[in-house]
């Protein structure tokens, strides 16, 4: 192993220190929420590595495994509710629905409730449909709960919830769903006070809920929170491996933060508590993602030597640490070992090679493993395909938007935020531009993010004449003034009489005014 390390560190070293990273950009004008979705956007562009091995199950898990939906988009009575939603009462909703002659079911309502999870109000007369035919069991309420929560209706979700316990139903995965919801709104507070309300309704939560609350936390990113109210309770619910894992997952895989991961390492040290395969899994995977080869090969040695068996996350994740840094046949090497362990390599640990490798603008390679993967009948996933349209040109992005249609991934409003953004990273407005009206082709609608980004990447690129095109085209569609597009706006002073020219005075530090100024020389001095 000691030889492995030299010669992978050595090659890592001779290729790293002579690459460039062609996604370097000039830096412009951000706006937070913007880049806050970029931000989670790329997140989305690196392989999940690592879960908990121990299954903590997400609140509304059940949905797979206790409704059969009716998933038949022509449905009548989803086009009825969306209608009557908008103008009508709940007793002309219900009047409404009768005259159809539809008999209601338990799983006709659930899987009328989750296709509207988007539309509140047309879910929640589905709801009440279900309670007027007497079919809406615990999953039902539960499914409700979920989406009035998603939508922050919670004094209506917490009526449910009171409903549910007059009725003798049990609450306990209704609170764990309102605690979800609660810190997927970012209101940590609320989760806590719903965890310790759960006693009012004569629950004492158990292992199983308090560790299905501090994974709520740590999954919407309120890990800090987790991780203190865990310390604080500890003599209600005794310090654990499984409860640290947690936390490790919180701060590894969604945080990815390798300072505070190396503090709870120490932590369980402090406590006497023996990290396990699981807990090494986490570390490898946020080593792995932070590109630190050294520690990521030293961990798995540690693994061998304890002789834990590895998990697919843990090849998966020094699969994408060599081919990150600069070692593609190590990463093919540790593929083999990974079948040689008895596992079988799949889309994800394939994934784990391709986006490094796009990332890079390394594509014939990428192109190469993606073969592979269809030769070994493991279909490219949506992230495969995101990969290749951050690292590919303006004719490989279509054909990649193509293949995503062929194989039923989309696109996506996803797919087109990351192709725009790596366009206005490449200065290549022309290309943003054709981009736009392919997503008319694919029947992909432009969101608000979507003209938000229009906007910023024209005007940053000299284009004010468009930007201000697309800002009053986003206002006409719904979309909220945005203060820092409209300063950005009013930053850029048109220069000369010339209106069908972007004639723009920038600021002389950006490359968009330079590019101008000498074309604008050229101009005067044919």
């Amino acid at each position: 192993m000691v030889f492995f390390y030299k010669k992978v560190f050595s090659k890592a070293h001779s290729t790293s220190s002579s690459h460039t990273s062609p996604n370097k950009s000039h830096s412009h004008t951000s706006f937070q929420a913007f880049h806050r979705t970029v931000s989670l956007l790329s997140h989305s562009l690196k392989p999940s590595f690592s879960s908990l091995s121990q299954a903590i199950k997400d609140p509304i898990d059940f949905i797979a495994n206790e409704f059969h939906f009716h998933r038949d988009p022509r449905n009548p009575v989803l086009e009825l509710l969306r209608k009557v939603a908008c103008n009508s009462s709940e007793a002309e909703a219900m009047a409404f629905l009768d005259e159809l002659g539809i008999e209601a079911n338990r799983d006709l309502i659930g899987s009328t409730i989750w296709e509207l999870r988007e539309e509140c109000k047309a879910a929640f007369f589905a709801f009440k449909w279900g309670k007027k035919w007497d079919c809406n069991d615990e999953n039902v309420y539960q499914l409700m709960i979920w989406v009035l929560g998603h939508h922050q209706k919670f004094s209506a979700a917490w009526g449910l919830i009171q409903d549910m316990h007059c009725s003798s139903l049990c609450t306990r995965q209704a609170m764990l769903i309102m605690i979800d919801r609660y810190a997927f709104r970012n209101d940590s507070a609320k989760a806590i006070q719903t965890f310790n309300f759960m006693e009012k309704f004569k629950m004492t939560p158990d292992h199983e809920a308090f560790h299905a609350f501090l994974h709520a936390l740590c999954k919407h990113g309120h890990i800090e929170e987790a991780e203190e109210f865990m310390l604080r309770n500890k003599k209600l619910f005794p310090l654990e491996t499984k409860s640290f894992n947690i936390i490790l997952n919180g701060w590894c895989n969604i945080s990815v933060d390798v300072f505070e991961m190396k503090r709870v390492r120490r932590e369980m040290s402090n406590y006497c508590i023996t990290p396990d395969a699981t807990s090494y899994g986490h570390m490898i995977s946020c080593f792995s993602r932070t590109g630190n080869l050294f520690d990521s090969l030293r961990l798995y040695d540690e693994m061998k030597k304890r002789g834990w068996i590895l998990l697919k996350e843990v090849y998966n994740s020094l699969v994408y640490v060599l081919t990150h840094e600069n070692c593609l046949k190590e990463a093919l090497k540790m593929m083999d070992a990974m079948k040689e362990g008895g596992l079988q390599p799949d889309s994800a640990t394939f994934n784990s090679m391709i986006l490094p490798l796009c990332k890079a603008r390394k594509l014939a390679h990428a192109r190469m493993l993606l073969n592979t993967m269809v030769e070994e009948n493991l279909g490219p996933t949506i992230e495969t395909f995101h990969a290749f349209l951050e690292g590919t040109d303006y004719r490989g992005t279509l054909e990649f938007l193509g293949r995503m249609k062929s194989a039923s991934l989309g696109p996506n409003g996803d797919s087109f935020l990351i192709i725009l953004e790596k366009f206005f990273k490449l200065e290549q407005p022309v290309n943003a531009l054709k981009i736009w009206q392919e997503m008319k082709i694919f029947k992909v609608p432009p969101s608000c993010m979507h003209y938000r980004r229009m906007v910023e990447g024209l005007a940053t690129c000299g284009w004010l004449v468009k930007a201000r095109e697309f800002y009053k085209e986003m206002i006409l569609n719904g979309c909220l003034e945005d203060p820092r597009l409209k300063k950005l706006l009013q930053e850029e002073v048109l220069d000369g009489n010339d209106g069908d020219k972007q004639h723009v005075k920038m600021t002389k530090s950006g490359k968009g005014f330079n590019h101008l100024k000498s074309k604008m020389k050229r101009k005067k001095n044919p």
